[in-house]
């Protein structure tokens, strides 16, 4: 959430930047609130300070007519106060619901664009690789090497849940451990976080928890949510504390599951692992002091950037444009990876696609969550939030798989998970039978 007063001083700069990110928001009425907000918090204490008044009077020696007309003026002042508390607390209920809707500042660098197709390329790194045969989508390879059941996660838990079988259990357990060694190195302290957090955890973050738009799963009559990310849980961590100032900056990761509701998400490239509602990620998160954010952005872009390079998959970084960079967001860098399922006429052998992300949220949640550090003019101020995938397994999963594949169908291990997996190829099961005599569907 941005702060109130920079809203209203520098109300056009905020308007255009609601337009830049092609998102619905009311900057007027922000601070219309504010005003009268400041308004009525001036009359209240007004009020309060006839109250003193009106109290000091009555611990003086005063004669029986004069004391009366003063205690009628106290419950007249009483009423008063009461009315305009209530008038207050209703405007800033209504000020801090507008201003939630608007969204943080962009960096001034951000790429200004409504779609992804609009995001800035700033680097590229491996070369895709030139199959002598035609290569396989993953839930191909998935389904020929027993590896990966979509037909029957979706006969017991609905469409976009999977199981996995067999070698790629192992290759899950893999990446996750590929992930946090490499963050253990950078000086992550590691958590498995909750799967379950309350719904103002989830507003701070920036995640909708209810309604027709809301990409989590609300659980009923609870007042919380599944997470969508580690991100949630990782950030309310410190909800509503002060940092100490020589702590900062903390550097985080937590493996959680995550849970998304992909209203809405559709075609040809959401198919299999891409986009599902239940998968496994190891994210980190950051809180800092205002002036270290911008240098530890790049080095959450760098780790990342690490991992996928010792993967050997070939990928590109992004600066993600105004329109897809979500609410909280003052920068957000992408890393998408090459996929051969995703060609096109266009681009025959096949495209990128998004395995991570990593954010800069400055301020913007941390005013939400009421996070803050002590800082050495005795002033209590606002930490800046950081987040980024360190790694999507499924999405990872889906890289390695079609990226790996040989002409025989198997699929080779990337050489540094072969002592987290245990093997380093995955191939065709001949001793393998269906154990189904027979079906009934229902």
């Amino acid at each position: 959430m941005l702060d109130y007063k920079f809203i209203k001083d520098n109300l056009d700069a905020v308007k255009q930047n609601i337009v830049n990110r092609n998102m619905t928001a009311d900057a007027d009425i922000v601070v219309k609130l504010y005003d009268e907000r400041t308004t009525l918090t001036t009359q209240l204490q007004a009020l309060q300070q006839k109250r003193n008044e009106n109290a000091a009077n009555m611990k003086q020696k005063l004669d029986p007519e004069t004391r009366q007309k003063y205690i009628e003026e106290g419950k007249t002042l009483k009423d008063q106060i009461a009315e305009a508390e209530k008038i207050l607390s209703e405007t800033e209920e209504k000020l801090e619901e507008a201003a939630r809707q608007i969204p943080n500042m962009a960096h001034p660098d951000t790429p200004i664009g409504k779609l992804d197709t609009e995001n800035l390329e700033v680097k590229k790194v491996g070369i895709p690789r030139k199959f002598t045969f035609k290569p396989k989508s993953h839930v191909e390879l998935g389904e020929e090497l027993d590896l990966i059941d979509f037909e029957r996660a979706t006969k017991v838990s609905g469409s976009k849940f999977y199981y996995l079988k067999n070698e790629t259990v192992f290759l899950e357990q893999a990446l996750i451990m590929y992930a946090l060694n490499i963050l253990r190195k950078h000086g992550f302290t590691t958590f498995i976080t909750p799967d379950v957090a309350r719904e103002e955890v989830l507003k701070g973050i920036g995640f909708n928890p209810r309604g027709n738009e809301s990409n989590v799963y609300a659980i009923e009559e609870e007042g919380t949510c599944l997470v969508a990310t580690a991100e949630i849980t990782l950030g309310g961590y410190h909800s509503g504390e002060i940092l100490e100032k020589s702590s900062l900056p903390l550097f985080y990761s937590g493996l959680s599951h995550c849970f998304r509701r992909e209203a809405g998400a559709a075609g040809q490239f959401s198919k299999g692992l891409y986009r599902v509602h239940q998968f496994d990620k190891v994210e980190m998160f950051v809180y800092c002091l205002p002036e270290q954010s911008d240098e530890i952005h790049e080095k959450l872009r760098q780790i990342e950037e690490e991992i996928f390079t010792g993967l050997g998959i070939p990928f590109h970084v992004v600066d993600t444009c105004t329109g897809d960079l979500g609410a909280p967001a003052y920068r957000k860098w992408d890393i998408e990876a090459w996929m051969p399922s995703r060609a096109t006429e266009a681009s025959p052998d096949g495209d990128y696609g998004e395995v991570t992300s990593t954010s800069n949220c400055t301020d913007f949640q941390a005013r939400r969550l009421n996070v803050k550090y002590h800082d050495e003019d005795g002033k209590n101020k606002y930490v800046h939030m950081l987040n980024g995938t360190a790694i999507a397994v499924g999405r990872a999963m889906l890289a390695i798989m079609e990226n790996y594949q040989n002409e025989d169908g198997s699929i080779s291990i990337p050489e540094v998970l072969v002592p987290f997996c245990g093997f380093d190829k995955i191939g065709p099961k001949s001793n393998i039978k269906d154990p189904v005599y027979h079906s009934s569907k229902k």
